[in-house]
Formats: C-alpha cells, sequence, structure tokens
C-alpha cells in the first residue's frame, strides 16, 4: 500500500510554519508528524500539499493509495486501523477525515459516499500553532515510547546527576558532563551526538534531537523539544525548535515555537503572560486579525529563516513570519510580516536577494545548500505576503 500524507483544513491555521513546509513536516514531540507516521507504518510517505511547495515535497500516487490527514498524530491502533482500510472505506473523528482509501482512477472523491468508521478513542490532532508547545509533553512520551521500546539506553554518566533514570534516555555519541537531569515529570530524550554542556539543568518532558547543543548552565523546564542542529543557552520552558535554530544565550523563551534556521541574538526575550493574566490573543492569517486561544501562557511564534538582535524584546502573543530581520529597542509589534526589516521604530521590505544572501550562508555553515527550490519557495511567500508589509 502507499501512503500519502495531506495538509487538511489546519494547514492555514499553522502559518508560518506552513508557509515553508507540508503540515507534515511539523516537529512535535521528538519526530516530525511524518518521522512518526513512518515510523508506525515501517512505510515512507509522499505528500499532498500547496502546488508551491510540491516540488520539494512530491506526491507519488500509485494505484492503490491511502491519504492520511498529516494534522492527526499517530498511535499504535489508529495506525492498525489505517493499515486495514478498504476500497471505500474512511475513518473519521467526530467530522474530521483522518484517512481513507484511493485509487489512482478516481477523478473525485465524495467522502459522503464512503463508509465511515469512527475512531473514539484519544488521538493528538494538531489544528493550531500554539498546539505545538501545548501539546508537546503527550508528544514526547509518546514518541520516547516508540524510540526507546525494546532498546537499552547509553550509561548515564558518572558525574551526571540524574533522576528517574529509567525515563531517560541517551543516544550514542551523546556528550552530557556535570549536567542535572530530571525525568520525574516526563522523560528525557537525548539524541545522537547531541552535547549537554556543563552545569545545565534539565527538567523532562524534554527532547534533544540529533547533533542538539544546550549550552553551558542552561535552565530548560519541559515540555521542550530543541531540533537537530540547534543550539539553546539561557533560560526555556515548553518551547519546540524545529531545527537548525539558535538561541545560543542568555535571555528567556517561553511557551513558544521557533522554524527552521531562525537566530536569537543574545539576551533576547519574549513575554508568555500579559500583566493583567488575561487570554492571550494570536494573529490568525485567515481572519487577518488576532484571534484569541484560550491560553495564558503563549510567547512567541517564528517562521523559518527570522532573525532578531541582541536584547530584543517579544511581547506576549508575537507571531513572526519568514524570513523577517528585526533590531532596535523597544518591543516590536504583535505581528511581523515576513520579509520584514527593522523594529519598534517601524520596518521596511527585506528584498529576497539580500535574504537570500543571508540564508545561502547562514546554510552553508551546517553544510547545507539553499537550493533553486528553498529559492522559489521563499519567493512565492515573498508575494503571497506582500499585503501585510507596510514600507
Amino acid at each position: 500500500m502507499n501512503y500519502i500524507l495531506f495538509d487538511g483544513p489546519s494547514r492555514n491555521n499553522l502559518l508560518p510554519f506552513t508557509y515553508t513546509r507540508p503540515v507534515a513536516d511539523i516537529r512535535i514531540g521528538i519526530l516530525t508528524i511524518r518521522e512518526k507516521w513512518e515510523a508506525y507504518l515501517e512505510f515512507t510517505t509522499t505528500t499532498v500539499t500547496e502546488e508551491y511547495l510540491s516540488n520539494k515535497y512530491p506526491m507519488v500516487e500509485m494505484e492503490e493509495n491511502i491519504m492520511i490527514n498529516a494534522s492527526f498524530l499517530p498511535n499504535l491502533e489508529l495506525v492498525e486501523m489505517v493499515k486495514s482500510l478498504e476500497a471505500n472505506q474512511a475513518i473519521f473523528k467526530n467530522e474530521d477525515v483522518i484517512a481513507f482509501y484511493t485509487k489512482n482512477t478516481q477523478e473525485k472523491i465524495d467522502l459522503n459516499s464512503y463508509d465511515a468508521i469512527e475512531y473514539n478513542d484519544h488521538v493528538l490532532k494538531i489544528e493550531h500553532t500554539w498546539d505545538i508547545f501545548s501539546k508537546n509533553g503527550e508528544a514526547i512520551q509518546e514518541d520516547f515510547d516508540l524510540l526507546t521500546k525494546g532498546r537499552q539506553s547509553q550509561p548515564i554518566p558518572e558525574m551526571t546527576v540524574a533522576f528517574n533514570r529509567t525515563e531517560i534516555f541517551i543516544e550514542e555519541g551523546a556528550k552530557l558532563p556535570l549536567c542535572s537531569l530530571n525525568a520525574e515529570n516526563g522523560p528525557i530524550y537525548i539524541g545522537k551526538n547531541a552535547e549537554i554542556m556543563e552545569g545545565s539543568m534539565i527538567r523532562g518532558p524534554f527532547a534533544l534531537c540529533e547533533g542538539a547543543t544546550v549550552k553551558m548552565s542552561a535552565k530548560i523546564y519541559g515540555p521542550t523539544t530543541v531540533g537537530p542542529y540547534s543550539k539553546v543557552g539561557g533560560e526555556v520552558t515548553n518551547s519546540v525548535i524545529f531545527g537548525y535554530s539558535n538561541k545560543g544565550h542568555d535571555g528567556y523563551l517561553g511557551n513558544s515555537v521557533l522554524g527552521e534556521w531562525c537566530n536569537l541574538g543574545a539576551d533576547t526575550n519574549n513575554s508568555n503572560l500579559k500583566n493583567n493574566y488575561a487570554e492571550v490573543k494570536l494573529w490568525d492569517y485567515q481572519t487577518e486579525s488576532f484571534a484569541r486561544t484560550g491560553l495564558q501562557f503563549c510567547g512567541l511564534m517564528m517562521g523559518d529563516h527570522s532573525k532578531c538582535g541582541i536584547n530584543t524584546m517579544f511581547n506576549t502573543g508575537t507571531v513572526v513570519g519568514v524570513s523577517a530581520n528585526i533590531f532596535g529597542s523597544g518591543f516590536p509589534r504583535n505581528f511581523v510580516p515576513s520579509f520584514s526589516w527593522g523594529g519598534s521604530n517601524g520596518f521596511t521590505t527585506f528584498l529576497t536577494k539580500k535574504a537570500f544572501e543571508v540564508a545561502k550562508v547562514v546554510m552553508s555553515r551546517r553544510e547545507i545548500e539553499f537550493s533553486e527550490q528553498d529559492a522559489a519557495i521563499l519567493e512565492h511567500v515573498f508575494e503571497e505576503t506582500k499585503r501585510f508589509r507596510r514600507d
């Protein structure tokens, strides 16, 4: 059987992160949603996504296919139901389709004509940007169980302090001398060749993915994920960093999500709680207004390739788009459009020519090429987000 992940109706609610990737490639827990499905299915997947993303994330259709809504995270029972799907069958959770069977000869899909199979048990679903951090603890636990089942951890170093050792798993090549690991409130996963430097204090649930680094004397509260080849320092709580991003210095990051290739300058801080303790509202790209989150704690949402200078301050519930460059004193506004250059005194447009020069240098430092596909995606995002910028 061929498995295809599709974006589904939540895609626009997950901007700015889905400007540059399908829903399936959002990281939550230890793995991306795609990596989770492929681990359970033991099969590679392809993607139905926006046309401008399809060159980088193509769909491969075969004679028989199962389409899976990438907003739903897999679990063992759900995966067994998906594997068992037959012609003219679809799995639903309430009114939302989770998966359905299709043939490449079908020109139109009318799910109302399908035999509906209701999934009644609990399943994680990512519908909004803030779900990425607010549901991250449960996702870390599920991934931890999946990745460590039947395996033995590398030994915890003798001089490292560890609480609830059975919930700590260390992959080959990881270094963690003279640090503190407390897994009493959730598991701690240390990926291959990752490093936790001396004096750091970690509380689970926590995931440090392959090649990532925690800088000296960092304080990290769970549930937090540091994606592959990212660096973190200072104080972090309940945040998700997708990968290849840096918060390498002192400063606070809380209840936040950073995309890939982001960089926070030294002593950058974000607020995650309003002074009046009121509900936080976040910019909604669909309604082009600020939407209620139902959350009292909500910090920074920053899209791929965005950066900020030293001593930057972000207000509660700030959304930063793709390839923005923020600097200067004072608080920038709560919504910073993609390809913006400036700060609290105002913004100009960060032209793609200059943005691409930065991206090439940043990515080459990690020995990754800034490809023509990457450039085409960012060009599209630049054009699509023009209406939000005011020069």
